[in-house]
């Protein structure tokens, strides 16, 4: 039949009701058989392809400058012609100074793979910086790259079973951190707590902490910045809480206690981080160097050579300069009658002049160990109108608390920050947990006698 015959027949027959249902059906049973499997027949394996391995499009070489070398040296190694040294390090000023570059600083060259000419260079300026040298149709040209981070929030407990170092430093939770900035973790709770505790002499065995801090973490997984947001620490028996509220919203916020009351003080504790007391105020204390009895009317703290020195309130400079046995010293005055001073100093900060302000944490000095001293450390006094008073037990007043326009928002803040703590186990449970372990280790060593 022909074709044209075909189309006339299939119309008349769909003109008809029956001729409806039967076509439907019949292009239905079409579609059917059409996707009918063919039985009999086998399905093709694909495979599986083995991995390619593309070649970067560059090559680079990594140098690092060591003691004695020049940048200029490993330019030379790279066969940088003199001319193309000269444009390079021109370029490299209009950023930094590279006779100030530092031993160990990495310095990366690039080329484009199967080329001899060097196309870029990039120098880590310091863990946030990174200079980069490219070429251009007119030499090179320079360009400052910060290094990316990412931001997260970090929550941790423990208990003190030895000293706090060790409880932070060595504590499980934090074994992803590089071992500085678990150090640093330590810096900041020091910080928090500066007004109310001194960490050389206050901290004691089966003390807990909990603490919630956010952090700045580079891709090499080290920490550019951090801030606690809310801390616990149960100090004797008596718990002390931290929560970090922006009163201002400037970025420059402050530390309160659950009631909202400031822990700032007009002193900190302490002129240092983190140290450990060599002499505590004593009217009658032996003399380590003249033998005989005689008042020690200050504190002193061991530290190392260099360790910044703080002044502990806002006040001015009253003494900056050689001063007999107290060797290098800053003498500052400070409102309602109170006077500090920081002997035995390595050097000063290049901002502390004699009739100048200061703010409290400014450095203001270096540990060291002039004038009569037998060994590098930090003697720091305290007098109020005149007399010398043992800074480790003075009563000193709080700031202001939270203002009741802000209260609304420092409720709201204070009770999603208290409940990340809420989330850790609490210091009975803490201690708990190492009584346990304790037990266990007892337990086992016991089994292994036997």
């Amino acid at each position: 039949m022909k074709l044209q015959e075909l189309r006339i027949s299939m119309s008349r027959f769909l003109d008809h009701p029956a001729g409806v249902l039967l076509g439907v059906g019949a292009l239905f049973g079409l579609g059917a058989l059409a996707f009918q499997p063919v039985f009999g027949t086998e399905v093709p394996e694909a495979g599986i392809l083995e991995p390619l391995q593309a070649a970067s499009a560059e090559e680079v070489r990594v140098e690092t400058l060591d003691r004695g070398q020049t940048f200029g040296g490993i330019l030379s190694r790279a066969a940088l012609a003199p001319s193309e040294q000269q444009s390079l390090l021109l370029a490299f000023r209009e950023q930094a100074n590279p006779a100030r570059m530092r031993d160990g600083t990495e310095i990366t060259l690039r080329w484009v793979r199967g080329q001899e000419t060097v196309r870029g260079v990039d120098v880590a300026l310091n863990p946030d910086e990174l200079l980069r040298l490219e070429r251009d149709e007119f030499g090179w040209r320079s360009s400052v790259m910060e290094t990316p981070v990412w931001s997260d929030t970090v929550m941790v407990a423990g208990v003190i079973e030895r000293d706090l170092w060790s409880a932070v430093v060595l504590n499980p939770e934090l074994k992803e951190m590089p071992m500085g900035d678990r150090a640093r973790v330590i810096d900041l709770m020091d910080r928090v707590f500066q007004w109310q505790l001194d960490f050389a002499r206050q901290i004691q065995r089966g003390d807990a902490y909990r603490l919630a801090f956010e952090r700045e973490v580079r891709p090499d997984g080290t920490m550019r910045s951090g801030r606690i947001l809310a801390a616990e620490l149960v100090n004797r028996g008596d718990a002390l809480h931290a929560i970090w509220f922006d009163l201002h919203e400037d970025g420059q916020g402050g530390y309160y206690d659950l009631d909202g009351e400031s822990l700032r003080r007009a002193f900190i504790r302490a002129p240092l981080e983190y140290r450990r007391i060599s002499s505590m105020f004593n009217m009658n204390r032996l003399h380590p160097v003249y033998g005989d009895r005689r008042p020690h009317i200050g504190v002193d703290y061991a530290a190392a050579t260099g360790t910044p020195v703080m002044a502990t309130s806002d006040g001015v400079v009253a003494r900056r300069g050689r001063a007999g046995g107290y060797g290098n010293l800053v003498e500052i005055r400070h409102a309602n009658g109170y006077m500090t001073r920081y002997a035995h100093l390595n050097g000063f900060a290049s901002s502390v002049r004699e009739g100048g302000r200061v703010s409290q944490g400014q450095v203001i000095g270096y540990v060291g160990m002039t004038g009569t001293a037998t060994g590098p450390h930090l003697h720091y006094e305290m007098h109020r109108h005149g007399q010398p008073v043992d800074p480790l037990n003075v009563d000193i007043p709080a700031g202001d608390p939270i203002p009741p326009g802000a209260r609304d928002r420092w409720d709201a803040k204070m009770g999603v920050r208290f409940a990340m703590l809420e989330i850790l186990p609490s210091a009975s449970e803490l201690r708990m947990a190492a009584a346990e372990a304790a037990e266990g280790e007892t337990r086992r060593a016991n089994t292994d006698d036997d």
